[in-house]
């Protein structure tokens, strides 16, 4: 759990994770952690790999059931004209250029189904190392209490923290709603006194 907030962007959660990884853990506990996290990276690094493979080889055998068809199509015999019954003759347009595979067409099929199996492989190895991670945790009971605490504490902190910003948020706001409030007292004043009458008239 605390591994996600020590490579996160946030540095104050970062340091706010390890704070708490050093003072409420025990050495066991973290390097169980270190451990889950690790199980979590691998499953979804071998799934993604796992996934394109397999992506990739079925791009493949598509290609050559499409290459097989278009041969088939290409060796049969096929009309060039229709005859009505009224006498009148109709060409029939020829479709090989049609079915003819293309690269632009293999690119296409190779990069969809690449990309769509290494997204199914690793959410699928994500949730398979989540799993695994999971079980590591809980393996031991003392140690997952330990870490339950901590992780409380910390997410007790994280909203100590965004508490105090939105208190100091609201505070400058409401100065500068204060501050935009008198100036435009101010101009309501000077407004009114320039256009009242002079006493000498």
């Amino acid at each position: 759990m605390f591994a996600i907030f020590r490579g996160h962007p946030n540095k104050d959660l970062a340091e706010l994770g390890e704070k708490h990884m050093q003072h409420d853990l025990q050495p066991e506990d973290r390097a169980r952690l270190r451990k889950a996290a690790s199980k979590v990276s691998t499953h979804a690094m071998l799934g993604s790999l796992l996934g394109l493979g397999l992506g990739v080889a079925m791009a493949w055998r598509i290609r050559q059931n499409r290459q097989q068809l278009f041969n088939a199509f290409r060796m049969m015999s096929k009309p060039t004209e229709v005859v009505f019954a009224n006498g009148r003759r109709e060409t029939v347009p020829d479709l090989e250029p049609l079915l003819r595979p293309t690269r632009w067409g293999d690119i296409a099929t190779y990069t969809a189904f690449a990309l769509g199996g290494s997204m199914l492989g690793g959410e699928t190895g994500l949730l398979t190392g989540s799993a695994s991670a999971t079980r590591t945790i809980t393996r031991d009971p003392i140690s997952r209490q330990r870490i339950e605490n901590a992780f409380r504490l910390f997410q007790i902190d994280v909203l100590k923290r965004q508490l105090n910003g939105l208190e100091r948020e609201g505070k400058e706001g409401e100065t500068s709603g204060m501050d935009s409030w008198e100036r435009l007292k101010d101009q309501a004043g000077s407004m009114v006194s320039s256009l009242r009458p002079s006493s000498s008239s």
